[in-house]
């Protein structure tokens, strides 16, 4: 699976890389649904022929537009039973704080995503354990590890819908 970031600025007079056209919209499309297709069927579903289809990603690739290419696996089959989303609100807004947070939750494998959120939480993070037990766990090492002025937790009870799949659109030109 390839993973899409924000773009990065292309050589000088190219086009937008915001701005694609409806085939590199296709062909990202495609990639986010399953890194392992073919190429021959990714051009056929975009359009293509092969060595056209094959230059395009390479380009999708070196602009930045896709990241990297990753398996799936289902957290439930690997140990992973527990998911929470574990607000944060912090102490100060320090640059120090900020750093200290950040190699913290680095250093953390449970935490799967961080993010600096506006409003009442100041961190939303999402982070997947075997249970209650390895959870506390992962408590006691987040809070030692950076001073933190109150922790809200959320648990899962059931994951209804996941994609990693950006809604592209394949259709408008």
């Amino acid at each position: 699976m390839l993973i899409a970031r924000p773009a990065r600025p292309g050589p000088k007079g190219s086009r937008p890389l915001t701005d694609l056209d409806l085939i590199d919209r296709k062909i990202v499309a495609e990639l986010m649904r399953d890194a392992t297709l073919p190429i021959a069927r990714i051009a056929d579903r975009a359009g293509l022929s092969q060595t056209p289809c094959w230059k395009r990603i390479q380009k999708l690739e070196a602009a930045g537009i896709l990241t990297g290419r990753v398996a799936l696996a289902d957290p439930g089959k690997l140990g992973f039973g527990l998911t929470v989303f574990v607000g944060i609100e912090a102490p100060d807004h320090s640059a120090g704080w900020r750093e200290a947070f950040a190699k913290a939750t680095d250093a953390i494998p449970e935490v799967m995503e961080v993010y600096r959120m506006a409003g009442e939480t100041d961190y939303l993070l999402r982070v997947t354990v075997a249970d209650m037990t390895a959870f506390d766990r992962f408590y006691r090492r987040l809070t030692d590890a950076v001073p933190i002025k109150k922790v809200t937790s959320h648990f899962v009870m059931e994951r209804m819908r996941f994609t990693t799949a950006y809604p592209v659109d394949t259709v408008s030109r």
